[in-house]
C-alpha cells in the first residue's frame, strides 16, 4: 500500500538563469533561462509522487496566470490539491535564481507572500485529512504560528525544511514556544543551523537541535556531504559523485529522499544516504525536480 503524504508549504514558478561564463557584476551575461515549477513544498511533493508516494499537497496560488500553470502542472504530476487554494486577489509565488557557469548558485530572490495565507485556522480546516496521513511536510515558507501548529497538532511524523536562513529561525522560535516541543526531522544546511542555534559548528549547531527537541536532524554540508543525528547515533557521509548541472531544488530533494526511505522503513543513518541519492539525482538535471529521479533510485 502507497504510503500517504501531505505537504505543506510553498509552490511558485521557477526562474532559473546560468551563466555561460564568470560573472560580471553590472552588466548583461550571456547564458541560458530556465522557465520551471518550483517551491520548496512543491518540490518535495513532485519527488515523492515521482517515487510512487500519494502526495496532496497544501499550499496557496495567486488568481494569476502562474497560479493556474502551478495548479495545472501539479495535478499532471500525480499531485493530489484539493487541499490547496487559490486567492484570486493574490500573486503567486515566483522564485528568480541566478547560477555560475558551474552551477553553483550566486543568488536568489523569493516572491512567497502569497503563503502568509496559510494560518493556523487554514491548516484547522484541514486537520482532519492532514492527520490521515501516514507522513507529514513542511517548510518554512509558512509562519511560526502555523509551523507551531504543526507541531502541537500534527499527529503524524513531522519532517521540516528549513529553507533559509531567515526563515529557518521559524522552526527554532516555534518550539521554544511549544509546551512540549517534539519535531520527528528537520533538515538544514549548514550555514542556516549555525546561524538559527547561533553555534560555531554544524556538530554544535545538531546538539542544540536536539537540545529543543529535535529527534532526527540532517545538516548538508553542499560538496561536503551530510551530517546526520539523534540521540543515539552521529553519521557523516560524503557526498556522491556526479556533474553538477545546476544546485536548484538539491536540498528539496534530500527531504524527500530521506521521507521516501521512511516509508520504506530504513534505519535513521540509511534515510540519510536515500537523501543523498535523490539530491544527486537533482543535481545532474537542468530542473528543480528530474523527472528521471524513480529509475535512478528505485
Amino acid at each position: 500500500m502507497k504510503s500517504t503524504i501531505s505537504v505543506i508549504g510553498g509552490a511558485n514558478v521557477d526562474l532559473s538563469a546560468t551563466l555561460a561564463d564568470a560573472f560580471i557584476a553590472a552588466d548583461s551575461n550571456p547564458g541560458h533561462v530556465e522557465v520551471g515549477y518550483g517551491g520548496v513544498a512543491r518540490n518535495i511533493a513532485h519527488n515523492l509522487s515521482l517515487l510512487g508516494a500519494q502526495t496532496q499537497l497544501l499550499t496557496i496560488l495567486g488568481g494569476d496566470l502562474f497560479g493556474g500553470l502551478i495548479h495545472d502542472f501539479c495535478k499532471q504530476q500525480g499531485i493530489d490539491m484539493h487541499l490547496s487554494e487559490r486567492i484570486h486577489d493574490a500573486r503567486s509565488g515566483i522564485y528568480l535564481c541566478l547560477n555560475n557557469h558551474g552551477g553553483e548558485m550566486i543568488a536568489a530572490v523569493a516572491d512567497t507572500e502569497a503563503i502568509r495565507a496559510i494560518t493556523p485556522d487554514w491548516l484547522a480546516k484541514r486537520s482532519g485529512e492532514i492527520n490521515l496521513s501516514d507522513y507529514i511536510v513542511a517548510d518554512t515558507n509558512i509562519g511560526e504560528d502555523a509551523i507551531r501548529w504543526l507541531l502541537e497538532n500534527a499527529t503524524a511524523p513531522l519532517f521540516i525544511d528549513g529553507v533559509s536562513t531567515t526563515k529557518a529561525h521559524r522552526i527554532v522560535n516555534a518550539l521554544r514556544k511549544c509546551k512540549l516541543p517534539y519535531l520527528h526531522s528537520l533538515k538544514l544546511n549548514q550555514k542556516e543551523a549555525v546561524a538559527v542555534t547561533d553555534s560555531t559548528s554544524y556538530t554544535e549547531a545538531a546538539q542544540r537541535l536536539l537540545d529543543i527537541g529535535v529527534q532526527h536532524v540532517y545538516i548538508t554540508l553542499g560538496s561536503d556531504g551530510v551530517y546526520c543525528r539523534n540521540a543515539a547515533e552521529e553519521w557523516l557521509y560524503p557526498a556522491l559523485p556526479g556533474e553538477v548541472v545546476n544546485t536548484t531544488g538539491a536540498g528539496d530533494a534530500f527531504l524527500a529522499g530521506v521521507v521516501y526511505a521512511h516509508t520504506k522503513g530504513l534505519a535513521f543513518p540509511q534515510t540519510a544516504q536515500y537523501g543523498l541519492m535523490a539530491a544527486r539525482a537533482t543535481l545532474m538535471s537542468t530542473k528543480a525536480v528530474n523527472p528521471d529521479i524513480a529509475n535512478i533510485l528505485l
